[in-house]
């Protein structure tokens, strides 16, 4: 399973199939990562250039992303 999370300015696809629950994301951006919620992802608690340093941390690389074209 894929899932694709977007702020406007980048994409974060998540693969869940690759997820080894390291917990990185939970503990660097517990705002942003919770599992208990739906949508488990809420971008809007951090800067985009927080959630690609943090992305960049994923041991798995089960989460990434891409940035989005802008006008």
């Amino acid at each position: 399973m894929i899932k694709e999370y977007s702020n406007g300015e980048i994409t974060i696809k998540w693969q869940a199939d690759k997820c080894q629950h390291a917990g990185v994301c939970v503990m660097t951006l517990p705002r942003v990562y919770n599992p208990k919620a739906s949508p488990w992802i809420d971008m809007a608690h951090a800067t985009t250039e927080e959630l690609k340093d943090q992305i960049n941390k994923c041991p798995s690389g089960a989460l990434s992303y891409y940035t989005n074209e802008q006008d």
